[in-house]
């Protein structure tokens, strides 16, 4: 499981910071679509490039899930670095609000993301069969999926 850190002694200046892993797929498919809704109000910037600039964040807990850090000097990691994510670019998201409110959400979603985090190339995998392989224009193929399961059911039930 990932650690969490409340606060970093070497904060970004100007604009929140989303540091993430440069070499994975998988989150780089998400950071192409992440950059676009923020909107420039955050910097998008690999561990690989500035895990040295915050040396009370071990590498080791870079490698393991993305992190946003504010100006203020506040970190948000793991699945509340997407949440606040979205939170910046669009405040009425309401996922960072139901992260630090509710147990349940923010266990729910620590889980999720450390096995997704575990197992990336697959959901990297799954990501793009069921929506593309452009993260700026998906494509709903699941929705094609889930009609060729249901008439493929329906088929079944009339001639069985």
């Amino acid at each position: 499981m990932f650690q969490k850190f409340s606060h970093t002694k070497f904060p970004p200046e100007v604009k929140p910071i989303l540091v993430w892993d440069g070499e994975c797929g998988f989150c780089k498919y998400w950071v192409t679509r992440w950059k676009r809704i923020s909107e420039n109000k955050i910097h998008f910037k690999t561990y690989q490039e500035v895990a040295l600039q915050f040396p009370d964040i071990p590498i080791k807990e870079f490698k393991k899930a993305s992190r946003l850090i504010t100006p203020e000097g506040t970190v948000h990691s793991g699945p509340d670095s997407a949440y606040m994510s979205y939170y910046i670019a669009n405040p009425k998201s309401p996922c960072h609000y139901w992260y630090v409110t509710y147990t349940w959400f923010t266990k729910l979603s620590d889980h999720g993301y450390n096995f997704i985090a575990k197992h990336r190339r697959i959901f990297f995998k799954i990501t793009k069969v069921m929506l593309g392989s452009n993260p700026l224009s998906f494509t709903y193929y699941w929705v094609l999926y889930c009609f060729g399961i249901i008439l493929l059911f329906f088929l079944l039930l009339k001639f069985l």
